[in-house]
């Protein structure tokens, strides 16, 4: 790659990581995931040959264990540019519980995480009726502190958050605005381009209405709310907003969550390519799938490249 290309991508601002909410999905097989998967196939190692960060799902509930964040670790080794995020448990961020117990153990099963240097957030996702008030501000501190040892983000779904003195709390105490793309609801946060922390987060929800609820959090039902394709025309809003904060942000993750029929590989591979039109790679199942989606996209196996501005990433 040309010297003055990877000059000009660096000058641009912020390492772009992009990537998807989870990966244990059945569904997936046959779509993204081989068929007739080998022996000794693992769906993490294997789309980290594809995108450059995952978002752990499966903290909502009972913590990680550190022996399973260290084999998270080895099965993403092959891609070094390679970032987790992390679901911080509903216990802290819907049941408010900051039972001292259980913040130990959540940050026990993620400190392999951060010690070696995998850990780029740990997202608190709250929901619709999180809303700013004097008594939830409090709440967001008092977690803000229990869990000051990591970079937090919060995704707030509820359009108050948008207040001056609500961006001001997350700059305050550090905390990055999770910028979503979700459907529209009554005092539902729009899509946004807020920076409130060095790190930067967009989460890509899908925007069908059906199934999606008041309080919805990614523990309930999983239908049509996930099976929704971004189309290229809204892609590139979202590749505007992220552009617009990526010269003040360290780093920045973009999420799909869209998982139905494996929709979140596409769009995320379809971004990715905006972003770098050298990433072409991906699974052999979503190119015969979505043809018109993927026809830039070619199967096999991908090989290391500089990308974004990092050097020693694996290509898409």
């Amino acid at each position: 790659m040309p010297v003055d290309f990877v000059e000009r991508i660096k000058a641009d601002g912020a390492e772009i990581r992009i990537g998807l909410a989870g990966w244990s999905y059945p569904h997936w097989v046959g779509k993204v995931y081989p068929a007739k998967p080998s022996r000794n196939f693992h769906p993490l190692e294997y789309l980290a040959r594809y995108v450059d960060a995952i978002e752990i799902d499966t903290s909502l509930y009972p913590p990680p264990r550190p022996e399973i964040s260290r084999l998270w670790i080895r099965k993403v080794s092959q891609n070094p540019g390679f970032l987790f995020t992390v679901k911080l448990g509903r216990r802290f961020t819907h049941e408010r519980s900051l039972d001292a117990a259980a913040v130990t153990a959540f940050k026990d099963g993620i400190w392999p995480l951060l010690a070696a240097g995998k850990l780029g957030a740990v997202l608190m996702q709250f929901p619709w009726s999180f809303r700013f008030t004097s008594e939830n501000k409090e709440f967001l501190i008092r977690l803000r502190r229990a869990f000051h040892e990591f970079p937090l983000a919060a995704e707030m779904r509820h359009s108050s958050w948008m207040m001056d003195e609500a961006l001001g709390t997350l700059i305050d105490y550090r905390i990055a605005f999770c910028n979503l793309d979700q459907p529209e609801h009554t005092r539902a946060m729009p899509p946004t381009a807020f920076l409130t922390s060095p790190v930067g987060y967009v989460r890509l929800h899908g925007r069908d209405r059906r199934n999606w609820f008041e309080d919805f959090d990614d523990s309930a039902p999983r239908a049509s709310t996930t099976n929704y394709l971004y189309s290229p025309p809204e892609l590139a809003q979202w590749q505007a907003r992220i552009e617009r904060i990526r010269p003040h942000a360290a780093r920045i993750f973009v999420i799909a969550n869209n998982d139905g029929g494996g929709k979140a590989v596409v769009n995320a591979l379809q971004l990715q390519a905006m972003f770098n039109p050298r990433r072409t790679t991906a699974p052999a199942g979503l190119i015969s799938r979505y043809r018109v989606e993927m026809q830039r996209f070619h199967a096999g196996r991908p090989v290391q490249q500089l990308l974004f501005g990092l050097p020693g990433r694996a290509a898409a």
